[in-house]
């Protein structure tokens, strides 16, 4: 089964997402913050995706995207942004990090299925 890390500071949306991919086939972890999703993605290697939220208390989602890249020096996860936020300039900034996809909420996700299956090797 396809590991796959959520992590929103929403527990309403991390539920609603969760539930999503678990019902799809993913095996599903979630994170509280960025902080909590770089030790969630230490303890477990297994995660091929991680969908997480721009805007969070402690650490926020790009921070955590620079740190998976640059001090985990993860290059492999796929990171894929889940957010309100559809900044140009956030979104430049997620590129040069090398997150792999922006979506802007609501979540739909049916429309990302076929990607996540493809990024988790499903």
């Amino acid at each position: 089964m396809a590991h796959v890390l959520v992590i929103d500071d929403s527990s309403t949306m991390r539920e609603i997402v969760s539930n999503f991919l678990s019902q799809n086939g993913f095996d599903v972890v979630q994170a509280t913050d960025g902080r909590h999703g770089l030790e969630q993605l230490s303890k477990d290697p297994s995660i091929k995706l991680v969908l997480t939220d721009v805007n969070m208390p402690n650490m926020d989602g790009l921070t955590m995207a620079e740190k998976i890249r640059n001090e985990q020096g993860n290059k492999s996860v796929h990171i894929v942004m889940l957010t309100t936020e559809d900044n140009p300039v956030m979104r430049d900034r997620g590129r040069s990090i090398g997150v792999t996809g922006w979506i802007v909420k609501p979540f739909r996700g049916e429309a990302v299925l076929g990607p996540f299956r493809k990024f988790c090797g499903l």
